[in-house]
């Protein structure tokens, strides 16, 4: 399907851009803006340019987002202290959205400034629609795609993103693959250097969200095209050399491998090319690879190997520096998650509970990751016997699953349906199973 869609798009903007070629060859040549033409008839016309618009860029409010990094605040970190999700904050940074008025006594003690301050950080000049046309313009004739429209296309592919943790995967594959798609035809004529570059770190970036959203959207039953989008990113992160974006690649293969597939010693290589790819440029991707090697070696109930991952997982969380390029992908829970789901592969469910229950609460702003804990905190009770505090917490993530659909959480709450069936002639199962079915249908 996938690859389907890439071709579609080559044959049809090629038979679109052929008779435009020489033209777009010569404006590239002579340093002409595709947002300064219009077409007549088949004559090409300047349009009159106003003072300065042919060299304006939209500016997204970098001022706010320079005030964020002075203060060593990641986005993620900005969202959790005002109290909103990290899409929000980049909204606000890109100018999409207006903090609400209740939203900017907190936005504006967190970064340290008085309300004025942060009105005038606010206040941007509005957006251009340079960059949109610049963009269509590079899709007809894609070897004159220059770093505006590449700008364009980064943003778009942040933007989808920062709403995978909040949004259904299904609902933002449409977005995703426009996006892919359009990265990867533009990266194919694109010419060595600045461009190409860009173009190689997006396409990395959108083939690995690609990959999370099919499978995820597949309820995590579609492997190999999953695998197949990761191997994409992999390969554009290695033209350039980015050790963040290739250990993030490995990573998402080795989910595949651990949830998947159950291939835990596939899952185990892959974490392991993990922590050492990404060890030399990031501790936040070093960390989280030992963190699911120690899964994969409790999923093997192998706990010394185990807890020795966790504790080199420890170490890299406390050596992590504000500075490190993958600090959007952290998360302070990130620890108590793994190591709750550790211990409840291991059997060692009362730890489990504990850590869980204790993890749970700090996740209110990522919904997916609170879904599976509170299924594996589902899965803890259940195995001793708590049965009221195991319905009780199984609906909660219910309620979490149907807001995001996502697979992780959805299929750990099977397993936990299933684990109730025991139980199955008591109303209070019976009900519990009427909403997974539900999900079922959805």
């Amino acid at each position: 399907m996938a690859n389907w869609l890439v071709i579609s798009l080559k044959e049809t903007l090629h038979r679109r851009a052929s008779p435009q070629r020489n033209r777009a060859e010569m404006m590239h040549q002579c340093g002409i803006a595709p947002a300064d033409l219009r077409i007549t008839g088949n004559t090409l016309v300047r349009n009159p340019v106003s003072p300065g618009r042919s060299t304006f860029v939209a500016q997204r409010r970098q001022r706010l987002a320079q005030r964020r990094k002075l203060l060593g605040f990641s986005q993620e970190k900005l969202a959790h202290a005002v109290g909103v999700e990290r899409s929000t904050v980049v909204r606000w940074e890109l100018g999409e959205t207006e903090p609400r008025p209740w939203q900017r006594p907190k936005l504006a003690g967190a970064l340290e400034i008085s309300l004025d301050d942060l009105e005038s950080l606010l206040t941007a000049r509005p957006k251009d629609d340079s960059e949109r046309e610049r963009l269509q313009f590079a899709l007809l004739n894609p070897a004159c795609v220059d770093l505006v429209a590449v700008a364009h296309l980064a943003q778009e592919v942040e933007r989808l993103t920062c709403e995978y943790d909040t949004a259904p995967s299904a609902s933002l594959l449409a977005g995703a693959a426009q996006a892919h798609n359009q990265v990867t035809l533009l990266r194919s004529h694109a010419p060595n250097g600045r461009i190409r570059r860009q173009l190689s770190i997006s396409g990395a970036e959108s083939a690995t969200l690609m990959g999370q959203l099919v499978w995820d959207a597949s309820q995590r039953r579609d492997n190999v095209v999953a695998v197949q989008y990761f191997d994409q990113a992999i390969e554009a992160a290695r033209e350039i050399r980015d050790p963040v974006l290739e250990a993030h690649a490995h990573l998402r293969k080795g989910f595949i491998a651990l949830y998947g597939a159950k291939d835990f010693k596939e899952g185990l290589r892959l974490c392991n090319e993990t922590t050492i790819v990404g060890s030399a440029a990031s501790n936040v991707l070093a960390g989280l690879g030992f963190l699911h090697v120690g899964e994969a070696h409790a999923m093997m109930g192998e706990r010394r190997q185990c807890e020795k991952a966790l504790s080199e997982a420890e170490n890299r969380f406390a050596r992590i520096h504000p500075d490190d390029e993958a600090m959007h992908m952290f998360s302070p829970s990130q620890f108590g998650r793994l190591t709750g789901s550790c211990y409840l592969f291991l059997g060692v469910n009362h730890t489990a509970e504990q850590i869980l229950s204790g993890t749970a609460g700090t996740l209110v702003q990522w919904k997916k990751a609170q879904s599976i804990v509170l299924g594996n905190l589902t899965l803890a009770y259940i195995r001793q016997g708590k049965l009221e505090e195991a319905c009780s917490t199984l609906h909660e993530a219910i309620d979490l699953i149907e807001a995001t659909r996502g697979g992780g959480g959805l299929n750990i709450a099977f397993s936990a349906g299933r684990e109730l069936a025991p139980w199955r002639h008591e109303p209070w199962v019976q009900e519990i199973s009427d909403r997974l079915f539900g999900l079922m249908a959805t």
